[in-house]
């Protein structure tokens, strides 16, 4: 697609942008509600954006596409200027902080699918030293009630 002389500068509605990003209209608001992206209004009071916002969608997506919560998303874009599309250094330096908290997440999944090779069809989830349900025991001494599945301490 060429771009029209004059064209390169005009901001675009949010169908617009909802049209060649691939995103619904309603996503793209609750993303600027988050503080994701930026839109300015007109004289009518109707969105606009610039079309940096296009790269920006995009970087949202995949991120989210590979389980990157949109409080982490929002903390890495927060680091980016607003006035210009996202670098593909940029793009660089966001993934590269996330993949650490993948690696991590990846590797607890694989240890309790593992766990779950030993426990299926055993019967044994209301044993008190079950790895799956309370692993090391350890539950019992944070009170009664549910716990969590993953043994590492609770993030509140």
């Amino acid at each position: 697609m060429t771009i029209k002389p004059g064209e390169r500068h005009r901001q675009l509605t949010v169908g617009e942008v909802a049209a060649r990003s691939g995103v619904a209209v309603s996503t793209l608001h609750f993303y600027e509600s988050k503080g994701l992206i930026h839109s300015e209004r007109n004289r009518g009071n109707q969105r606009r954006y610039s079309r940096e916002v296009l790269r920006r969608v995009a970087i949202i997506k995949v991120a989210q596409r590979t389980g990157i919560p949109l409080a982490s998303i929002a903390d890495a874009l927060s680091t980016l200027p607003q006035e210009r599309a996202p670098t593909s250094a940029d793009w660089r330096r966001l993934s590269a902080g996330w993949k650490a908290d993948l690696d991590d997440r990846i590797n607890k999944l694989i240890g309790l699918r593992d766990q779950l090779n030993c426990c299926i069809g055993c019967g044994c989830l209301s044993m008190q030293e079950c790895p799956l349900r309370n692993p090391w025991d350890e539950l019992s001494e944070q009170g009664p009630g549910p716990r969590l599945l993953d043994p590492s301490p609770a993030i509140d």
